[in-house]
């Protein structure tokens, strides 16, 4: 199915939500940001299985090899959050489909769904358990002209 994009990524999803709800609904959605064009197919068969092992919404993540700081909104350091417990989440993020719609209904009720950082969040914020698959280094996000760099060089190998 292709369905025309929104303003933003929340948008666009809902869109496409609002379009399967008056379908034959399929037991899985997978949402994935067309900025990570090098995920490879073996990432999604991740996802794929943990949702058909029964979890209901799963994230591909990455552990953080960088300090992380929480600053103020002047700059100042707050504090160092323990990286042990911390993840790089990436997509494609997998959900049963009735969960995200779910999601989508009662938690934009909440707060405006662009405030979501992603679909998860969303489900998070319901009361619904996010479960994590191994992401891979190569579905990194290109969004700067490095990223973009670093896509050509894969790419060309």
């Amino acid at each position: 199915m292709i369905v025309a994009g929104g303003s933003n990524r929340t948008d666009t999803v809902n869109l496409a939500l609002t379009v399967l709800s008056g379908t034959a609904e399929p037991e899985f959605v997978l949402v994935h940001d067309a900025a990570r064009a090098l995920t490879p197919p073996a990432l999604v068969a991740r996802v794929v299985e943990a949702l058909r092992d029964g979890y209901a919404a799963v994230v591909p993540v990455l552990p953080l090899s960088d300090t992380i700081k929480a600053v103020d909104a002047n700059g100042v350091v707050l504090g160092t959050p323990e990286r042990a417990g911390l993840r790089a989440v990436q997509t494609p993020q997998g959900f049963t489909t009735d969960l995200l719609l779910r999601s989508y209904q009662r938690g934009s009720l909440d707060l405006p769904a662009a405030e979501y950082t992603d679909d998860a969040s969303l489900v998070e914020h319901i009361g619904g358990q996010v479960q994590v698959v191994d992401g891979d280094p190569l579905a990194f996000k290109i969004t700067t002209k490095l990223d973009l760099l670093l896509a050509q060089a894969i790419v060309r190998g």
